[in-house]
């Protein structure tokens, strides 16, 4: 076996024993002793006996030994040894000779008290200097090894601080692809960070040549900063340079076991289009909700599981999961019982629209606390299906509402969409009609026109970030399949929000509403989704309309080129919270509104289709149908 074959068997070990490192420590520590007298007696002439030799040896091995278990210098993993490891190996060193001198002076009488100064003077700096030395040549030897090692290389670009409060010296070590160095914009410098060498680019034919000289095949990306800071930049370099792009996890994400550094996950659409972290009041939305009894209706969707697994980390007394499908409730039972096995929460399977069921829940449980996610959300579905719309979002809406009532829960809170701004579709519409009956109910509460104590509390928001059915899922899956990917029309844009800034938002909202409000959410910056759907081609490192081609398929029934802008200073007003905004509605007599709900909810069981949509528009006077089957009830009006 070659040398180099022997020191790649051993650096796949985890750690040497660190009993063998003591035994070594120990033999270096020793010979220092011996070399230092052997030159001490050279310098002064004389000739020491085995007698003093044989002292010095016992000494200096009983010091020692003495010395590295104060310090326990032994028990760290030598290749991941930092600077502070030299400062260990001085204070040993020291202590050491300070053991050393009065053992010496009583065993070897013989030796003047001026040449055992002078001795262990000597024994210090040559101690020091072979751990020193023994720790250095196994590193560099470890990172050589490495060096001629068939992992794939890549550069780290963001934070330096962060990767190294992460990894410490053991880059290489915790990390599937071997780490060349750190990657900086500007002019050529020789800095190194943690013994790597920092490189410098400044267009993109100067980070080619570097991916060429390094045959650097991944750009690790520290933090979601980075990632957005270099989205025209260097992720543009390594999209036409086909460099894997990778992102660091977080620390929480590591903790819960999501991600792994063996695998680092690659750089995706979201976030690149995700926005800086928000920040909520963590600590009492969790003095609000801990001990509480909280139900979340449509647990077994994106935002209700994602809500379910925030709620989790506040101390809740019980969390109540209610859904219909059966498959996907299953799936969030068996992912809590996993990550959160201390949560106390019963699943429970029902249908809002099953009054009967809808009360069950109440009377056995008596939730303190409601989010109300549960709904059918797909606009050319609900085109198409507008009985099915009220139905659901608006009948079962009614049923949890007035159950929450009845049993007395303090708070209600139900999660709206953008769409019920001046909605031209079904499901917008269905969905405003749900919002005019959980305010007008709330309002009637707080002027002590109906019994109760619940405070209802309405939030809205755009399209989220991979959501069940939603569009970056379905790119995904056809460029999967290799294209076509489908857009409806050159012009669409949409407004995104990731799940987890969703939910923290409903919470934070949650928590600081007093009842009778809507809230809506900053939703940033407009999307056009044709663009998306380019940059996803892009970031799988094909070219668009070459490698894979668009198609754009026409506007689909009741949908819009623009969604309605949630916040402005004309139709909102400003909270506590700068990404959260208070909506100005008008306000519905609560008993108008409760009459109307029967005679529409009968035309809906009936599957009267056209009679139903014409009654959301009496109601809704601002439902302004694209759909051309509904367009004839505006000219009626």
């Amino acid at each position: 076996m070659t040398f180099i074959s022997l020191f790649r068997y051993f650096s796949k070990l985890r750690y040497f024993n660190q009993w063998i490192i003591f035994l070594i420590d120990l033999f270096l520590s020793g010979c220092s002793t011996l070399i230092s007298l052997g030159l001490l007696s050279y310098v002064l002439a004389f000739n020491y006996s085995i007698h003093i030799f044989a002292i010095a040896l016992f000494s200096s091995t009983l010091c020692s030994a003495l010395s590295f278990v104060c310090f326990k210098s032994y028990k760290g993993v030598i290749r991941h040894s930092a600077f502070t490891e030299v400062g260990r190996i001085l204070l040993v060193t020291f202590l050491k000779i300070l053991l050393l001198i009065p053992v010496i002076a009583y065993l070897a009488t013989e030796l003047t008290f001026r040449n055992i100064l002078l001795g262990t003077l000597i024994d210090l700096f040559l101690t020091f200097f072979l751990l020193t030395l023994f720790r250095v040549t196994l590193i560099t030897l470890y990172h050589l090894v490495l060096n001629i090692s068939n992992r794939d290389k890549l550069l780290i670009y963001g934070s330096e601080n962060r990767t190294t409060a992460l990894f410490g010296a053991s880059l290489n070590d915790k990390l599937m692809y071997q780490v060349e160095g750190y990657l900086r914009f500007g002019n050529k410098s020789s800095l190194r960070i943690g013994g790597y060498k920092v490189y410098s680019v400044r267009d993109q034919i100067e980070f080619n040549s570097l991916v060429n000289r390094k045959n650097i095949k991944a750009i690790l990306f520290t933090d979601f900063q980075a990632i957005k800071a270099e989205s025209e930049r260097l992720i543009r370099y390594c999209e036409k340079k086909k460099v894997r792009m990778l992102m660091l996890p977080t620390i929480d994400e590591l903790r819960e076991g999501s991600k792994t550094l063996h695998n680092l996950p690659a750089v995706r659409i979201e976030d690149l289009l995700g926005r800086d972290e928000i920040h909520i009041n963590m600590e009492e939305i969790a003095n609000s909700l801990q001990g509480k009894v909280v139900l979340v209706t449509g647990a077994a969707g994106s935002i209700g599981s994602e809500l379910c697994r925030q709620l989790c980390h506040f101390g809740l007394k019980q969390l109540i999961l209610f859904d219909s499908a059966e498959t996907p409730m299953h799936n969030i039972r068996l992912e809590l019982e996993e990550k959160f096995p201390e949560v106390q929460f019963v699943p429970v399977m029902g249908d809002i629209r099953m009054i009967d069921r809808v009360e069950s829940v109440f009377s056995r449980f008596h939730p303190q606390i409601v989010f109300h996610a549960a709904a059918y959300k797909h606009v050319p579905l609900m085109e198409e299906n507008p009985c099915e719309a009220i139905h659901t979002n608006v009948y079962g809406t009614h049923n949890v509402a007035d159950m929450a009532v009845k049993y007395e829960v303090d708070k209600f809170i139900m999660i709206s969409t953008d769409k019920a701004v001046n909605p031209t579709n079904v499901m917008g519409a269905s969905k405003r009609l749900a919002e005019i009956y959980v305010q007008s109910l709330s309002t009637a509460i707080s002027k002590g026109l109906h019994p109760g104590k619940t405070r209802f509390i309405t939030t809205r928001f755009g399209n989220v970030l991979g959501s069940n059915g939603s569009v970056i899922p379905r790119f995904r899956e056809q460029l999967a399949k290799g294209g076509p990917l489908t857009v409806t029309h050159p012009d669409i844009i949409r407004y995104f929000m990731t799940i987890p800034e969703a939910c923290r938002l409903v919470l934070e909202a949650a928590f600081m509403g007093k009842g009778n409000e809507i809230f809506v959410f900053d939703m940033g910056t407009p999307v056009k989704i044709a663009d998306l759907a380019r940059r996803m081609i892009e970031l799988a490192g094909l070219v668009p309309d070459k490698d894979i081609e668009i198609q754009y398929t026409g506007l689909r029934p009741g949908e819009k080129l623009y969604e309605e802008l949630l916040a402005t200073k004309e139709n909102t007003l400003p909270t506590s919270n700068e990404k959260i905004y208070r909506a100005q509605v008008r306000e519905y007599d609560f008993n108008e509104i409760n009459n109307l709900m029967e005679p529409l909810v009968h035309l809906a069981i009936c599957v009267n289709k056209i009679g139903t949509v014409k009654m959301m528009k009496e109601i809704v006077p601002e439902f302004k149908s694209k759909n051309s089957e509904y367009e004839v009830l505006d000219k009626q009006q």
